[in-house]
């Protein structure tokens, strides 16, 4: 049998983001995925400016190589489109300098982000990256896990962090993570060329169309010229609503009155594929004797936006710090390690539960249509929103009834 100190069950941002930083901390690891890369993952493909402040974190040329080598496409800001189909053209900083300043974020297809991510792991000494493993039955003993691997010896840690997405079985059935329609999402998404209409400094696009309320519509630019493309909803209200989201979501490409006329020319270049994501709308215990989730495996995905990258990659770095405590006081008992459950409650959190807010916000149409009016109104009023993207205690206004009834009155 193999033993090490920590295995990471998974390599996409999260599992990448913990091994790079437990690199970082003079720590050791193994690192596993079912696949070989470069590979696909489902996925928005927006890079917020949360992942890139972790990576800096990690390496401040990180984000050099990164933009030198893989191509994103620079995202200055977003476009929300309300159902009266009213455009609200945001930056994500009012008074941006295209050309002087880094991009606050970026979209880049995750076959390339997590091939560039598992470029930056094999700089790493001291982990054990291993792609093409699959990982079997995994057994609890008195001091760690025994992890079972096809075509290959068992390894044994004394501590294991799961990072294997969405559908962990190990959630499921060792964590006890249930899944709740109202706490998970499900989406589909697509590549198109030849998409018109883009804001030329290339912001992502968001259309809350009033049969798919509270979930929307999504349209990213791509460096080449092409859309990261999808719909997302809620998966209580995909059954309320009886909905076949791929069905949706080419009707809306063939029929919807605007977004019709900018896929007239256009071409679909992948399949339509769909997904499934398991929110932070709820608070589940994510740790426990010798092991902790991270990412989609421990529920972290934003409820609102649907992002999960920054989160994964949030809270694995999170989960390397916590594993520096663990092995320094050679202690990996639940009581210990709630303490990584209690940190991203407070780092992460607070935010997930402001973005459920919000989302239930959503179920109301007309609050969207008067509030993309005002804001067309009062510049002051996109300046504040403009802010919000990074400051969150101003964003707790938009869940404030007092800040409602003066965006009603005019007087904000």
């Amino acid at each position: 049998m193999e033993r090490t100190d920590t295995l990471i069950v998974g390599a996409g941002p999260g599992g990448c983001s913990t091994a790079l930083k437990l690199n970082k901390q003079g720590m050791s690891c193994i690192l596993v995925d079912k696949s070989d890369f470069p590979r696909d993952k489902i996925c928005g493909d927006a890079i917020s400016g949360k992942v890139l402040t972790v990576l800096n974190r990690v390496d401040p040329e990180i984000i050099k190589r990164f933009k030198a080598n893989w191509n994103p496409q620079d995202i200055w800001g977003i476009r929300l489109v309300a159902p009266n189909t009213v455009s609200l053209d945001v930056p994500f900083k009012f008074s941006y300098k295209k050309g002087e300043e880094p991009a606050p974020g970026y979209v880049s297809k995750r076959v390339d982000f997590d091939n560039f991510l598992i470029e930056e792991v094999k700089r790493c000494e001291l982990v054990d990256l291993r792609l093409g493993v699959e990982v079997g039955e995994i057994e609890k003993t008195e001091d760690g896990f025994i992890v079972q691997v096809k075509d290959g010896d068992p390894i044994f840690c004394k501590l294991l962090i799961m990072a294997n997405g969405a559908q962990s079985a190990f959630s499921r059935k060792y964590a006890g993570i249930p899944k709740e329609p109202a706490h998970y999402a499900g989406a589909v998404r697509a590549y198109y060329s030849n998409v018109t209409g883009f804001h030329e400094d290339g912001f992502i696009e968001l259309h809350f169309i009033k049969e798919y309320i509270p979930g929307y519509f999504w349209a990213f630019p791509l460096p080449d010229g092409g859309a990261n493309v999808g719909l997302g909803l809620r998966t209580d209200f995909i059954s309320k609503k009886k909905l076949n989201l791929k069905a949706s979501l080419e009707d809306i490409i063939q029929n919807h009155p605007i977004i019709s006329e900018r896929f007239k020319d256009s071409k679909l270049e992948s399949k339509i594929v769909g997904y499934p994501l398991p929110l932070g709308s709820k608070k589940y215990p994510i740790s426990g004797d010798n092991f902790m989730l991270i990412g989609d495996a421990g529920h972290l995905i934003d409820p609102l936006t649907g992002e999960g990258i920054g989160n994964a990659i949030y809270s694995g770095w999170i989960a390397a710090e916590q594993a520096e405590v663990c092995f320094k006081n050679a202690d990996f008992s639940a009581k210990t390690m709630k303490a990584y459950d209690v940190r991203i409650a407070r780092v992460l959190g607070a935010e997930m539960r402001l973005s459920y807010q919000l989302q239930r916000l959503l179920a109301y149409p007309w609050l969207l249509n008067m509030f993309a009016k005002r804001l067309n109104q009062s510049k002051n009023l996109m300046n504040i929103l403009s802010k919000m993207y990074l400051d969150f205690e101003l964003r707790k206004q938009l869940v404030n009834p007092v800040f409602w009834f003066k965006v009603l009155l005019g007087k904000t």
